[in-house]
């Protein structure tokens, strides 16, 4: 009963955030369900930001505590309802594949398989790994958890520098979700992370389909579900308890939410479109306080949409008050988790070693056989990676190059800010790679397929709008396309 009323009360506070912010069509099934994947990831990011800061403050009622952070999100809720005006305006149907009815039946049939084999692969998986499949699960994720439930107000010791092997430094919203429903039942329950690490998954998997559905159509929607649930590194990583399938989450919940933002402002739906930046802005914000990774995800989604703002901008040189006020949203929906990251980082966790030593950084940038070393990883983790037969990364290459070019990729705001994020991000972790004070090839080894599978989600998402829409007889007049296109 315990663990029902925490996950019920996580989930209830992320659907009140998403419901205010994004008032989704109730006629719209796919917008519904992006919504309900939106909730559960949310949930558990402010689920995992109240119990810090409750244990940050030596709060010792979790329960009146969690009562009334729920109180107030339920009247911030009623009271944007309550605000919100009919609208009037209509969001055009977006154009979908066209199949033969028996191809469109059997791809529906084939996703309505996949989901439940995904299910018993990864239950199966975590019955026989009950404490996470693999070091980092229960060496750094649930070690951090016990430490917060269990170390009372020497909980903070878990983040010490004795333990190095245990990255102090490591953001904590998955060992802070986990210890908060663990303060619920009394005890720490092995089960609580397996639930979360599939939650997550399925969270993951429904905001993919959901997300193509509302932005392409239900038929790529099936697609793109398909390749994410065939994909065995996906199912792996889904049971084994570390942070990389929640980091993915927020990462495709910021680009989803980036695409859907541009529609909406393409097609002047309504004038709610400001709360999806609140959305975008707390997606990237629960990215980077899930992982270090997602501090470099935060930079690279900043600096492109920078440099889409300086692309945007009109002959006379300024902005338009419109941009400003758009960047400006984002900025302050961000701005919170700087704070709380930042908390973190100075009061609680050491120093990382990533810039420890200068003279040896320096040394290392300067040596080139680090670069080409690196290079040939990448090279050999991209033809291998999600543990196909036919790697799935190659087959998509060659399904986009067999594709008619369209205008609409470089036209797009979205689309072109989406690719330079992911494309930062991949040359941050190339970064790291170069100054790692760990061994160079015990790091890739061990860690690249894992920040490849981070973007995984939101590769396949790209993908799948991409196709969609040049496949799509009527993607060249969409409003995707139209003139009137958001600048962030």
């Amino acid at each position: 009963m315990n663990i029902t009323l925490a996950l019920g009360l996580c989930f209830i506070s992320g659907y009140m955030v998403t419901s205010a912010a994004w008032p989704c069509q109730e006629s719209n099934k796919s917008e519904w369900w992006m919504n309900l994947s939106l909730s559960v990831g949310f949930g558990f990011g402010i689920f995992s930001s109240a119990y810090f800061i409750e244990r940050l403050l030596g709060i010792v009622h979790i329960l009146t505590a969690d009562l009334c952070v729920t109180g107030v999100l339920l009247g911030v809720y009623l009271f944007v309802r309550a605000r919100r005006r009919p609208s009037n305006s209509i969001i055009s149907r977006v154009p979908d594949l066209k199949l033969p009815h028996w191809l469109h039946r059997l791809l529906m049939a084939s996703l309505a398989i996949s989901i439940p084999a995904v299910l018993f692969a990864t239950v199966l998986r975590a019955r026989a790994h009950p404490h996470g499949d693999g070091w980092d699960a229960f060496a750094i994720w649930n070690l951090h958890a016990r430490f917060f439930s269990v170390g009372g107000s020497h909980w903070h010791d878990g983040f010490s520098t004795l333990i190095p092997w245990s990255h102090p430094d490591y953001p904590p919203l998955v060992p802070a979700a986990i210890a908060h429903v663990w303060s619920y039942i009394g005890h720490d329950d092995p089960i609580v992370p397996a639930i979360i690490s599939l939650v997550f998954t399925f969270a993951t998997l429904g905001l993919l389909v959901s997300a193509v559905a509302t932005l392409r159509g239900i038929t790529s929607a099936a697609m793109a579900g398909i390749a994410l649930a065939s994909t065995p590194f996906f199912i792996e990583q889904g049971a084994a308890q570390y942070a990389d399938i929640p980091l993915s989450f927020f990462f495709l919940a910021a680009i989803a939410l980036l695409h859907l933002y541009q529609q909406r402002s393409a097609t002047n739906a309504d004038g709610r479109k400001r709360g999806l930046l609140v959305l975008l802005g707390t997606a990237t914000g629960f990215a980077a306080w899930t992982k270090n990774e997602g501090l470099l995800f935060l930079l690279a989604f900043l600096v492109s949409q920078t440099v889409q703002l300086r692309m945007r901008r009109p002959a006379s040189g300024r902005l338009g008050l419109d941009s400003v006020r758009q960047f400006g949203v984002l900025l302050l929906a961000i701005a919170p988790f700087v704070v709380l990251i930042a908390s973190f980082k100075h009061f609680i966790a050491p120093p990382g070693d990533l810039f420890s030593n200068s003279e040896t950084m320096i040394h290392k940038i300067l040596t080139p056989g680090r670069y080409w070393a690196i290079l040939q990883w990448y090279a050999k983790d991209f033809f291998r990676f999600g543990k196909w037969v036919v790697p799935t990364t190659v087959l998509f290459v060659a399904l986009s190059l067999l594709l008619p070019s369209s205008r609409i990729r470089r036209k797009e705001a979205a689309f072109r800010s989406s690719i330079v994020t992911v494309a930062l991000t991949l040359a941050g972790y190339f970064a790291v790679y170069v100054i790692t004070p760990n061994e160079l090839y015990w790091h890739l080894r061990f860690s690249l397929n894992r920040l490849f599978l981070q973007l995984w989600p939101s590769t396949t998402f790209l993908f799948f709008l991409f196709v969609g829409r040049q496949t799509s007889p009527e993607s060249q007049t969409e409003p995707n396309s139209g003139p009137n296109q958001a600048n962030c």
